[in-house]
């Protein structure tokens, strides 16, 4: 049977989203190319690389069908990332008219102008690269050695005030805002799908020989308070059971619980798991864990293999398991560790219309895959999948709810990111491209287009608020430089500005390249590794 395993380092990783605003680190030396150029190479050499670098990677190893999907909801990622984006920068845009800023450009992604065409003083461009979008805006605080220099010399333009500085830069956080807010209504009308396991605090299944279980965890303990902060559900941020365990800076682990009406206390040592105990330096960090699973509302079956164990005991899709060798079923974990670990037969209770009995199933190995992860041997098995969708329900967090939440997020990630002995390091946040890996996996998933538009709140928030922060490549640099002319009553001397431009937007760089260096990883298995597994085959009974 399928494991529902606890939530990875990767599941819950804290998403950065410095991929924001692109206006910020864009290269316009790159987009002042002449209308008049040839446009043909660039659609071109992009067309041909989605066929190189997706479609065919997605026909090889998963199948034509997987291809053609695999692409529309590729497109479909890059359609929303870019709408992220440029809403941020419309933001700026329209601020800077509405101020009587001098504009020079408003482009639509990067590269060479498919389209181009001058309103009013405005080039208004359609790139070739579809990657977000800028403004280009010369009475700003002047990057010329990032941007490359403005078609309108600085010196023929009079200068902005600081207040309207300030308000152009804080438009893009407050549009990004609105945009968040704006998702966040949809999602309060559709509902977000969500499930038991997600919203508990019960733990179905404690790892035998696990942190957990030698400090005396065990299933059916209800979770209370970890580091001495309450969690109320076993997913989010910032009262969940995972959030509390990853962000932990102690090494013994306080824990309340209850059990049997009676409430404990104990420590727990977080461990890395075993099976990532080999991991290299070019892979994300893994945090340690305390091998602890949510409990499971109902364990039902969704499918049961052609001659299988559960097949030749009689098990049906749509049953109900509800104990394991006299034991309450909280988590189908319990039945793969019991696959894995015991040699005789596994009893099982089973409810189907009302009736409730037992029934014995011996595990065995099936004939094909010969290997499961990491080449490792496919352990026996009963040969019974979970029905997925058994506890999912709808929710529908109103729009404030889910702002604050996604506000909560990215302040409990920057604090646990700067704390000492945090288990959170910068290897496992996600950039630009890990954000689209994200998108990806949710909206090729059942309600996805759900879970992406709850997922869009997420990263909004996010762009607006990271880029509030005080560099001098950010908006909040802008704001916080226009705050020091106003007070000064004259901008800073350049010969201190662009050095110090320059440097942030190195760091900057550097560290979306390290970012990247990751998410690109990840990329490559959902190209190539992210297909469905290989179905479950075993030999008929007369030869188990």
């Amino acid at each position: 049977m399928k494991e529902r395993s606890e939530p990875s380092t990767s599941d819950s990783r804290p998403v950065s989203s410095q991929a924001g605003d692109a206006s910020d680190l864009k290269s316009e030396t790159a987009e002042s190319q002449s209308g008049n150029q040839k446009r043909s190479g660039g659609p071109r050499f992009w067309l041909l690389a989605l066929v190189l670098l997706i479609i065919v990677p997605l026909a090889i190893f998963r199948g034509i069908s997987a291809a053609f999907f695999g692409t529309i909801t590729f497109l479909e990622v890059v359609l929303l990332f870019n709408l992220l984006i440029i809403v941020h920068e419309l933001g700026h845009f329209l601020a800077a008219r509405w101020r009587g800023l001098k504009v020079d450009k408003f482009a639509i992604w990067f590269g060479k102008p498919l389209w181009q065409k001058n309103i009013d003083g405005v080039d208004y461009i359609l790139g070739s690269i579809p990657a977000g979008g800028y403004v280009a805006l010369p009475q700003m605080a002047p990057m010329e050695t990032i941007e490359g220099k403005t078609d309108t010399p600085r010196e023929e333009l009079p200068p902005a005030s600081p207040g309207d500085k300030i308000i152009v830069a804080f438009a893009g956080p407050l549009f990004s805002f609105l945009l968040a807010l704006f998702f966040a209504t949809i999602v309060w009308v559709v509902g977000k799908p969500t499930t038991y396991s997600d919203n508990t605090t019960t733990i179905g299944f404690a790892m035998p020989d696990g942190p957990a279980y030698k400090a005396g965890l065990r299933s059916g303990d209800v979770l209370k308070e970890i580091n001495g902060q309450p969690v109320h559900r076993w997913l989010g941020v910032p009262d969940g059971v995972t959030w509390r365990i990853i962000t932990s800076t102690q090494g013994a682990i306080p824990i309340v619980f209850e059990r049997g009406g009676n409430e404990m206390s104990i420590s727990v040592t977080p461990e890395v798991d075993p099976s990532a105990k080999d991991h290299h330096w070019w892979q994300r960090s893994v945090p340690p864990k305390i091998q602890v699973a949510p409990a499971e509302k109902n364990i039902i079956i969704g499918k049961v293999y052609d001659n299988s164990p559960a097949m030749m005991a009689g098990l049906h899709e749509g049953d109900q398991l509800t104990a394991i060798d006299g034991v309450p079923l909280l988590s189908s974990m319990q039945i793969g560790y019991a696959q894995e670990h015991e040699n005789g037969p596994i009893r099982l209770t089973v409810l189907r219309g009302g009736a409730s009995w037992t029934v014995a199933v011996q595990p065995v190995r099936p004939l094909s895959p010969t290997t499961g992860a990491n080449s490792s041997p496919l352990t026996p098995d009963i040969g019974i999948d979970g029905k997925d969708d058994a506890d999912v329900i709808m929710v529908h967090p109103t729009p404030w709810l889910q702002v604050t939440e996604s506000a909560n997020a990215v302040r409990g990630t920057i604090a646990a990111l700067l704390a000492r002995h945090s288990n959170v390091s910068a290897s496992q946040l996600s950039g630009p491209v890990g954000i689209m890996n994200i998108f990806y996996i949710v909206l090729s998933s059942e309600n996805g287009w759900r879970m992406a538009l709850w997922l869009a709140v997420l990263i909004n928030v996010n762009l607006a608020m990271l880029n509030l922060f005080p560099l001098p490549v950010l908006d909040g640099g802008h704001i916080l430089l226009s705050i020091i002319e106003w007070i000064r009553r004259r901008p800073l001397s350049m010969v201190i500005l662009e050095p110090l431009q320059t440097a942030c937007a190195v760091l900057l760089i550097s560290y979306m390249a390290y970012i990247t260096f990751f998410d690109a990883q990840d990329s490559g298995h959902l190209a190539m590794g992210g297909g469905p597994p290989e179905e479950i085959k075993f030999a008929p009974p007369d030869k188990h």
